[in-house]
């Protein structure tokens, strides 16, 4: 069987990314329809060798489709992911319109797959940097527990969209050229700088990627009373994204200990002791990558990592794919085409 597939924003990053990633994958096509709002329908996307031409979402009968991935916003998703459900299709969101919704299942494949049994219709992509970092703390998770979570990360531009590094770029050749930098997406300069948010504030002075983080990892890992805390921060870079993680295991344990659980699980790179990843050099590559692994010197149980993922692959277009896949070989997708 193939599955005929709908890329809700595929004039985006996101959605760009996506039909890259479908035409690596192994998932059965008969066919790809890039979607768009108003604006960009009309407009032409590549794939397989072809110029295909996106058509509006608004007038879009999702009836034609068995899978949409969904890689706009909020407001998107929220208005046209429940029409496509009713058309019979099923929906996979990047975007955080369900990720909190209970009835949704919010998935990494190699961390929750079992969850996808559950889904309505609807599964949900988690945050980019939650999936980086959930896929870390699974195998610790299986293997020793966790007590505690502290992270901090290091998010580039790209996550927020082409305008912000459009804004990126105009802004270092301006500062360079000696002129006064324009802002427009975000609250600070971008350029030479960084800040200690991402998204507006709120609950107890944190901002809301923060709370996707904590919320979304308690729920990936069905450990609701796992004590998590972040600090999101906005880098100049733009593609790539890194976490400085602090993780308490139930028991203690070395650094080798470690390594040898890392390195068995699934999707994740440890690099050698004395090396470690950047965003540069995970551009583009599908793993999560892991380096400076060592003792926290204040707790028996801490254990410091250095973790690096593709934002814009695994951290979303790559997992909402690999959701597809693995629906295929559970049967869901293939029990929803034939009620197509």
């Amino acid at each position: 069987m193939s599955f005929r597939v709908a890329v809700v924003g595929a004039t985006g990053l996101v959605g760009n990314e996506m039909l890259r990633v479908l035409e690596e994958r192994s998932l059965p096509l008969s066919c790809v329809i890039p979607l768009a709002t108003s604006r960009s329908s009309g407009s032409r996307v590549s794939f397989r060798k072809e110029e295909l031409i996106v058509e509006d979402v608004e007038a879009f009968d999702f009836s034609r489709v068995d899978l949409a991935l969904f890689a706009g916003g909020e407001i998107a998703s929220k208005d046209y992911a429940s029409r496509a459900v009713q058309a019979g299709a099923v929906v996979i969101d990047n975007s955080s319109a369900f990720r909190m919704d209970p009835e949704v299942p919010l998935v990494v494949p190699e961390v929750n797959a079992c969850s996808l049994v559950q889904h309505q219709g609807i599964v949900a992509n988690p945050n980019c940097s939650t999936i980086q970092m959930v896929m870390v703390l699974k195998p610790l998770v299986d293997k020793v527990g966790l007590r505690r979570v502290i992270v901090t990360t290091f998010q580039s531009v790209s996550g927020t969209g082409k305008d912000a590094i459009t804004e990126l770029e105009t802004q270092t050749r301006a500062l360079m050229d000696g002129q006064r930098p324009e802002r427009r997406v975000y609250p600070h300069r971008i350029a030479f700088n960084l800040f200690p948010q991402i998204g507006s504030f709120g609950l107890l002075g944190y901002c809301e990627e923060e709370w996707k983080m904590i919320k979304e990892t308690q729920k990936i890992l069905n450990h609701p009373d796992l004590a998590v805390t972040a600090t999101t921060v906005r880098v100049p870079v733009v593609r790539g994204h890194s976490e400085s993680l602090l993780v308490e295991t139930e028991r203690p344990i070395t650094c080798e200990e470690a390594v040898e659980i890392l390195s068995g699980f699934d999707g994740v790179r440890v690099m050698d002791q004395n090396t470690y990843p950047v965003p540069e050099e995970a551009a583009g590559r599908d793993e999560v990558f892991v380096g400076r692994i060592r003792q926290d010197t204040s707790s028996p149980n801490g254990l410091h990592m250095w973790v690096v993922a593709d934002n814009i692959r695994k951290g979303a277009a790559l997992n909402a794919v690999q959701i597809a896949e693995v629906m295929c070989d559970m049967g869901l997708l293939q029990e929803k085409a034939e009620k197509s």
